[in-house]
């Protein structure tokens, strides 16, 4: 298993940016009882479906490791949170969490903590799937562990990012969620079968497409016994770029997906004279 060095953080260089005058006054720390906190329910999101999934996963799973305090406003006396309800919600939801620590920002005015709310939840990066399976490999998850191995054996890399310029390496993918379900229904035995066929190919980057049509091929009872491991990888090397443009026409044509399309058109050049 692979691990990554710690840095120091940096400045970057960035010419085109001018730096602001800062207005605003810094936070202030503050242990409350999250009974304490309320929402303004003028702009903050009501609760969703999704939104009791989640805190029913950080009450069942409560971790101060993994606790980021909520950024609240002080207005007449009490305490608006800002961003972080979710977690307000499920402290209070627990019974066992007596006091959180807190953010406390200055916003006098309903339009100026509305505009924080936009704030927090606007300017941020989501985390990507590829970059939370790497977090979870190194956190040893065991599920991410597992599939980590599985393309390790396999001559496959589950990339952290897009490399840059978009120039991926054979073997390298991003397809992460698409080799998750693909070890969830064929196990690690199974899928390092279907993994070894799509890194024999040599592919830069491994799409998703390539992944479930070669799974398609080798486990669906139209084709079993009918086109080998080995014809897979050579058809789609013989076809090269010619083999997604027929997928694509095969898939308008006949209103299928394009990984299954890409699928037919692999098993329909099967028997094509062999190069070299």
């Amino acid at each position: 298993m692979s691990t990554t060095a710690t840095r120091a953080i940096a400045p970057l260089t960035l010419p085109d940016v001018i730096p602001c005058q800062v207005t605003t006054s810094p936070p202030e720390l503050r242990l409350v009882a999250p009974t304490a906190l309320s929402v303004d329910d003028s702009y903050q999101r009501g609760l969703s479906e999704r939104s009791i999934k989640l805190i029913r996963k950080i009450v069942s799973e409560w971790s101060w490791t993994a606790f980021k305090p909520p950024v609240v406003v002080e207005v007449d006396g009490r305490l608006d949170v800002i961003d972080g309800q979710h977690t307000a919600i499920a402290a209070v939801t627990h019974g066992g969490i007596e006091t959180i620590p807190v953010l406390v920002v200055q916003a006098a005015s309903q339009e100026t903590r509305a505009s924080a709310f936009v704030r927090h939840n606007r300017d941020r990066i989501q985390v990507t799937a590829t970059q939370l399976h790497n977090a979870m490999v190194a956190a040893g998850d065991e599920d991410a562990v597992t599939v980590f191995q599985v393309c390790e054996r396999a001559g496959i890399k589950i990339l952290r990012n897009p490399p840059a310029m978009g120039k991926f390496q054979p073997g390298e993918t991003l397809a992460v969620s698409t080799i998750n379900m693909l070890v969830n229904r064929r196990h690690a035995a199974g899928a390092r079968k279907v993994l070894d066929v799509c890194a024999a190919t040599n592919a830069a980057p491994v799409p998703a497409h390539m992944i479930k049509a070669v799974e398609h091929l080798m486990h669906a009872k139209e084709y079993q016994g009918e086109i080998d491991p080995d014809r897979i990888s050579s058809v789609i090397v013989a076809k090269g770029a010619s083999l997604d443009n027929e997928a694509q026409r095969f898939a308008v044509e006949r209103k299928v997906p394009f990984w299954r399309a890409y699928a037919s058109v692999i098993f329909m050049n099967r028997k094509a004279r062999r190069n070299g």
